[in-house]
């Protein structure tokens, strides 16, 4: 039986702070079997790592229902959903509740003490309240004390039933003390407005997390409701749902495309800068690919659906965005390392302000609500919501420009990026080569050395070696079929060809090649391709590879930005030094083999650099492992993007700038964020102490102070960076 742990998802209900993510956090981290749990406030949702002989979904929902919240597996490959909030009976009970005290509070102003409801009154509403209406407080205070870890309820619940109790005792049993005509000191409202403004500030909170900061409703918006389906030789309009693999659909112009797919027959245009962040549209036809999400904006398409649901690159992309989202960035342990003590702490401060404003101003009445007011005004929900909430934002924004981030640690290590090394084929080039000159000693004609070189070349993945096989297809050669095919990472590759004998094709090292043979700019400025035959060079191919359009764009922006720049190839030293003296960058290396790139990245992280490493091929592989953060372009080697921690959607170095700009908005902003939520709490809880807010002001910045921090956060949608 494998002992691979396994990560399993699940959706949490009930949190209301980081305390209760905490609680979730620690007792899972507790559980034999559990090898790491991490819990999202924001997301609402937990990652778990697990022995998969150890445990299943199943015991870690228990575990997270013993600790008083409600969980739910979400499937490996299902497209999440997003439901929209809406304003409970409950909520709308306690607004209503509400407006005669707000009325009264108004009147009290302007010294109108006539509009405050009778006392009697007060006291029935407020008893619905604290009795009723409150129950939800009391639950999650009760299950979060018996969870060992307090959450923010316990201090609405303590502040507001202490309100209650001291204004009923005053109303029934003091009737004679107060104001003029008897009126007695009661502080309903105060309770009764605290869980009101706290209940309505929860209920903006939950909005803007399942709606505002979460990017995936963005890309729900992009799957067609209704698709047009050809069956049985007619046209139905259908459920997307209900579409079945193999379908022939129907998209006409402004509809959006419901699987990816072929097209069958019809013109049209569609705008796939969902997927790919390029904003211009790709013309299809008969034979081209269609994605799911993009939209016709001219002309109309039928084709066949070959990829559903989930399977599709929106659905990919949704699964991956839902994943990274629910993680976690490593900042987000400060407030979680404050949170776990945060509330014991606002409980003793209140008590201490209890007890030394009593003594001090020989008033327990004041003492009382001063204490309330602490307690209140003290809010974990800021802290909890300052780091995820800009992170679920951000990474948003980084889809919408066609960057899958991997997970947040992995946003966050971007930020401090300064240090890039770029691959050259491919990266910094169209990855197109084309053959420029070819050079026989004489052995074999050049159209027998094309063939030859092409017949082993067949076998590779390489830009340079797809070249070759093309220049011998444009030529009609008749390739062989190779015989015990040997690839050697780095240097090229080796085969057996009936009638020719061993040919190895690759680095001019590699085929004993004497690059002094050959004579001409083109030999020193383009990429060569030697060719031996049983140990003896007989050849060698140039071949030019055009730099891609924006790539001296995006090395002027990493440079703006004070960012090191460095390219780091396999091809000889005078191809790579020519390409990077053409762009301006300063650190080229040439004639590096897959280890040397690694190693090198290495010497530059002991030197203190946070690297970046862009490539997109199966050499790239172990030098995107050792940069702290990898970038690898999408249709590259499956390799490579599976080693890579964000994926591009575009082949563009641009792209890659635009991911450490986004990175870098986003660390700025969670800075931002934990400085509101600190400085709150810190200016909010003295303040409170010393008399100067009462617990309806209280809880009304209690409400506000994570709705303040989630408009931070939202910022984000509208960044711009250059």
């Amino acid at each position: 039986m494998s002992n691979t742990p396994k990560k399993l998802s699940f959706a949490i209900d009930g949190m209301t702070c980081q305390a209760c993510a905490m609680r979730i956090e620690k007792v899972l981290n507790k559980k034999d079997g559990v090898v790491q749990a991490q819990v999202n406030f924001a997301s609402e949702e937990a990652q778990v790592l697990v022995s998969d002989h150890k445990l299943s979904a199943q015991d870690i929902i228990g575990f997270i229902q013993k600790t008083g919240y409600r969980a739910s597996l979400k499937k490996e490959g299902e497209i999440p959903q997003i439901t929209v909030k809406h304003m409970s009976w409950r909520l709308w009970l306690l607004l209503v509740i509400n407006i005669p005290f707000l009325i009264g509070m108004a009147g009290m102003l302007i010294g109108r003490h006539d509009w405050m409801l009778p006392p009697i009154w007060q006291w029935v509403l407020a008893s619905i309240v604290q009795l009723f209406l409150a129950i939800p407080f009391y639950k999650s205070a009760w299950g979060s004390i018996k969870g060992g870890l307090a959450n923010m309820d316990v201090l609405v619940t303590i502040g507001t039933i202490a309100i209650y109790l001291y204004s009923t005792y005053m109303l029934f049993f003091y009737p004679h003390t107060g104001h003029e005509g008897g009126m007695p000191h009661v502080y309903f409202e105060a309770s009764v407005m605290v869980i009101g403004f706290v209940s309505f500030g929860k209920f903006l909170e939950e909005s803007a997390k399942k709606n505002s900061l979460n990017s995936l409703g963005m890309l729900l918006k992009l799957r067609p409701s209704q698709v047009n389906v050809k069956r049985e030789d007619q046209w139905h309009s259908i459920p997307i749902d209900q579409v079945q693999l193999g379908e022939i659909i129907r998209a006409n112009h402004g509809e959006r495309i419901a699987a990816d797919g072929m097209v069958i027959s019809g013109t049209g245009w569609t705008d796939e800068s969902h997927l790919t962040g390029e904003s211009q549209p790709e013309e299809k036809k008969a034979g081209s690919k269609v994605l799911a999400g993009s939209l016709v904006s001219d002309g109309s398409l039928i084709y066949q659906a070959e990829q559903l649901g989930s399977q599709t690159l929106l659905g990919d992309m949704m699964s991956a965005l839902s994943e990274a989202q629910g993680s976690k960035a490593p900042i987000a342990r400060i407030a979680d390392k404050v949170s776990g003590i945060f509330v014991p702490v606002v409980v003793l401060i209140a008590l201490i302000t209890f007890i030394v404003t009593g003594m001090v101003r020989a008033d327990w009445t004041v003492a009382l609500m001063n204490a309330v007011a602490v307690l209140v005004i003290a809010c974990p929900c800021a802290l909890g919501l300052a780091t995820p909430a800009a992170i679920m934002v951000g990474m948003g924004q980084a889809v919408k420009r066609g960057i899958w981030f991997k997970d947040a640690t992995v946003i966050e290590e971007a930020a401090h990026v300064n240090a890039v090394v770029l691959d050259k084929t491919g990266t910094l080039t169209e990855g197109k080569p084309t053959v420029n000159a070819i050079f026989s000693t004489g052995t074999y004609s050049e159209n027998e050395l094309l063939r030859i070189a092409a017949s082993v070349e067949q076998s590779a993945t390489h830009p340079l070696a797809r070249a070759i096989v093309n220049a011998a297809q444009a030529q009609s050669l008749a390739l062989i079929e190779p015989q015990q095919v040997e690839s050697v990472t780095g240097e090229g590759i080796r085969a057996v060809i009936d009638g020719i004998g061993v040919v190895h094709v690759g680095k001019p090292s590699f085929c004993h090649f004497d690059m002094q043979q050959v004579s001409g700019e083109i030999w020193s400025i383009a990429s060569v391709v030697a060719v031996s035959v049983d140990g003896k060079a007989v050849g060698a191919f140039a071949l030019a590879d055009a730099l891609k359009e924006d790539t001296a764009k995006a090395i002027a922006r990493l440079q703006a930005h004070h960012i090191d720049v460095y390219v780091m190839s396999g091809d000889h030293q005078q191809v790579v030094s020519y390409v990077a003296n053409a762009l301006g960058i300063q650190y080229a290396f040439g004639n590096m083999s897959p280890r040397d790139k690694a190693e090198k990245i290495q010497s530059l992280k002991a030197e203190g650099k946070v690297v970046a490493m862009v490539g997109d091929g199966v050499n790239d592989a172990p030098a995107l492992a050792a940069a702290n953060v990898s970038f690898a372009m999408k249709g590259g080697a499956d390799v490579a993007e599976n080693t890579a921690s964000a994926t591009l959607m575009q082949q563009s170095v641009n792209q890659m700038v635009d991911a450490l700009l986004v990175s870098r908005a986003t660390l700025k902003n969670i800075k931002q964020n934990l400085f509101f939520a600190f400085i709150y709490n810190i200016i909010g809880i003295p303040l409170a102490a010393l008399g100067f807010l009462n617990p309806i002001i209280a809880g009304a910045a209690m409400a506000l102070s994570s709705v303040s921090v989630l408009s931070n956060a939202l910022r984000l949608k509208y960044i711009k960076i250059d």
